[in-house]
């Protein structure tokens, strides 16, 4: 309903998986790869949820790991202390970046045919993870589970009475029931965890800037903010929310995640995108989601592997379809214009398949746009 900020309704809650397939395979990922501790992840992370989609948005605006970063720790099994530096000096650059009127300043720049790119980008990234890595991970078990998924939620996306969402996850937790959890192990787990405090030395800083914060940066830029900003214009166009909040809310997640030993973390287009997509409208879909991170956090984190077994990678690859076309969705707004299109569509494939390419993508598209009559060009053509 228009002025609820949050709603507890079975749509919220609904949307609360919107993106939980980008989210948990990532956090796990950290968790085993880089021997985190799993309760000051869950935990940091359920909090800050709360905290911006509850007291600072009430809107549908999640919080999501660094992707960039996530993909290095994983790959290159770095320490928690090089992450959590990078998290304090990617905190540190967005805020100057923010306060300078920087970081509005590239919002204001970067044409829409441009951020439509990133977004259709972003999308292409998702959709491919989804089919290439999610449903196929458990064979042709997996595959009948996602199939089965996928046409509940073909059957009821935008149905506000049955979300699906709810019974697309339903259904991936009465399979794990029946085929993989180990109950036994399940309840001996149980226990009540705290977050561990970390300290900052400067060379975890200085390397987690070189090797972590830096490459991250160009995609926080191009669809953490310009994106994120953009997509809520669209599907909530009465917000008030600009370049300069999102940029500060940023900046102030990442200051204080590494303290409690947390994730470096952003807000995203996908991520919105996919609680829009299964159905929430205000900021409870974000509060419902931190929740249960918290609670895995603060009851599970002793046998969280075990937890990961209620979500399976082919329904979490589902989720992570839906919200990826979602998100390639908003490319139609530039197809009207042949050039605007075809310059979307450009960096769209550059954003997803090349390496660092959401910053190629956003500076070659925009400087292409700003110097290259491609108009002009196509009606040669």
């Amino acid at each position: 309903m228009p002025g609820k900020r949050i709603q507890f309704d079975r749509n919220e809650f609904s949307g609360a998986f919107g993106d939980i397939g980008t989210d948990l395979p990532l956090l796990a990922g950290m968790i085993l790869s880089c021997g985190l501790d799993s309760a000051s992840v869950f935990i940091t992370y359920g909090a800050l949820q709360i905290l911006t989609g509850g007291v600072l948005y009430g809107l549908p605006v999640p919080v999501q790991p660094l992707k960039a970063v996530a993909v290095i720790m994983i790959a290159q099994k770095l320490p928690g202390g090089v992450m959590y530096g990078a998290g304090l000096a990617i905190g540190a650059i967005m805020l100057v970046l923010t306060l300078t009127g920087l970081l509005q300043w590239v919002a204001r720049v970067i044409p829409e045919s441009v951020v439509r790119g990133v977004q259709l980008g972003l999308g292409m990234a998702l959709c491919t993870l989804a089919l290439k890595d999610y449903v196929p991970s458990q064979g042709m078990p997996g595959w009948i589970l996602a199939g089965v998924g996928f046409v509940i939620v073909l059957l009821l996306l935008g149905n506000r009475k049955f979300p699906p969402a709810l019974l697309v996850i339903g259904l991936g937790i009465a399979y794990a029931a029946v085929f993989r959890l180990d109950f036994g192990r399940l309840t001996d787990g149980i226990g009540l965890s705290h977050p561990h405090w970390w300290t900052p030395t400067m060379p975890d800083i200085w390397q987690g800037l070189l090797v972590l914060a830096l490459p991250q940066l160009g995609l926080s830029i191009a669809n953490s903010v310009v994106a994120t900003h953009k997509t809520i214009k669209d599907l909530f166009p009465q917000s008030s929310v600009s370049v300069r909040k999102i940029g500060f809310t940023y900046s102030i997640m990442n200051l204080m995640a590494p303290w409690t030993s947390g994730v470096p973390v952003c807000h995203g287009a996908g991520g919105l995108a996919g609680h829009y997509a299964f159905g929430a409208r205000t900021g409870g879909s974000v509060v419902i989601y931190g929740g249960l991170y918290l609670a895995i956090g603060l009851f599970f984190s002793g046998c969280f592997d075990e937890v990961l077994k209620i979500f399976p990678l082919p329904i979490l690859g589902v989720v992570l379809l839906f919200e990826g076309v979602a998100l390639m969705s908003f490319v139609r707004s530039v197809a009207s214009s042949k050039a605007d299109l075809f310059l979307a569509l450009v960096v769209g494939v550059i954003a997803a398949f090349v390496p660092y390419g959401y910053l190629i993508a956003m500076v070659g598209g925009t400087v292409i746009a700003r110097f290259v009559p491609l108009d002009r060009t196509m009606r040669l053509g």
